[in-house]
């Protein structure tokens, strides 16, 4: 009767090399070892590729009607070759969910259309694609490092038609303050990039902001972390230094504990809100990463 019900070759062999007799009598840690990894779940540390695309397929899953126009609107998305699932028959990829589900959070409260747009630190210009492709904007102005303008600017020509690509204006740190000496914004936007900056800097693009910008959007992290059990602490304690001490708010923090993450959002706002003038029209939680936030100002 054991052969009647007995297990395939597969089963037989994880029985043989993670769930043995010792493992199947030592519970106090088993969750978290490799006998668990091959009866509940797949090893993290082996499968962080799989585990990505899970995450970007239950976003999309979670999309409204509404993002998917805005997914859909926006073309040439595979320029690239990115990470991607397919999702009624959409290819996705992390980059433009978290596109769609920002432009989401900003259309709710700013309107784009006929808008002039500065991005400070665009990367390789997703937002600028995304905001492009579903609003008729005035102009859409880009501040970054050299390198990574150029980036951008090739990216740009790339997947944007010529209407829209003559409309982006791609401007070097250093030519910042004579450029926009008197050029108004009606939305200036920052991703993921001040908590990568001096304070002192972060500060001076926040003077910026308030001189020349009806609104200000942000999404960042709301603190740092030392978690060894994320990536083995793989980067060089120099470069781990340099995370630790960039950015206004520095404040080291569990990013998997939504309640420590929660009580740093009224920090986030008092650091990111550009001047006395300005009002917070929305923040709140910025998935899907644990421990971003995003927030909305306006002048008053």
């Amino acid at each position: 009767m054991h052969d009647k019900y007995g297990p395939s070759l597969l089963r037989a062999r994880h029985d043989q090399d993670h769930v043995t007799d010792e493992a199947a009598t030592e519970i106090s840690s088993f969750k978290s070892k490799a006998i668990n990894f091959k009866i509940a779940f797949w090893d993290p540390e082996k499968n962080g590729l799989r585990y990505m695309k899970t995450l970007m397929y239950n976003l999309a899953a979670g999309l409204s009607d509404e993002n998917w126009k805005r997914l859909r609107r926006i073309e040439n998305r595979t320029v690239g070759d990115p990470i991607t699932i397919t999702y009624g028959g959409e290819p996705v990829c992390m980059d433009y969910l978290r596109s769609v589900l920002e432009l989401d959070f900003i259309a709710s409260n700013v309107e784009l259309d006929g808008a002039r747009v500065l991005e400070i630190g665009a990367g390789y210009g997703r937002t600028g694609h995304t905001l492009l492709s579903n609003h008729d904007l005035l102009e859409y102005h880009i501040i970054d490092l050299p390198n990574s303008l150029k980036l951008a600017e090739a990216y740009l020509r790339a997947v944007l038609s010529e209407e829209q690509f003559v409309k982006v204006r791609f401007t070097s740190i250093g030519d910042v303050d004579e450029r926009y000496a008197a050029t108004d914004f009606d939305l200036t936007i920052n991703i993921s990039s001040f908590s990568e900056m001096n304070a002192e800097t972060v500060d001076n693009y926040l003077a910026m902001i308030d001189a020349r910008s009806r609104y200000f959007y942000i999404r960042d992290a709301v603190g740092k972390y030392v978690d060894g059990s994320l990536n083995g602490h793989s980067e060089l304690p120099e470069v781990i230094e340099f995370a630790l001490s960039a950015g206004k708010l520095r404040d080291v923090i569990d990013i998997h504990d939504s309640r420590a993450v929660e009580s740093h959002g009224a920090e986030f706002v008092d650091a990111y809100r550009p001047g006395p003038g300005w009002t917070c029209v929305a923040d709140g939680w910025a998935p899907p990463w644990s421990h971003y936030w995003q927030a909305l100002f306006g002048k008053v």
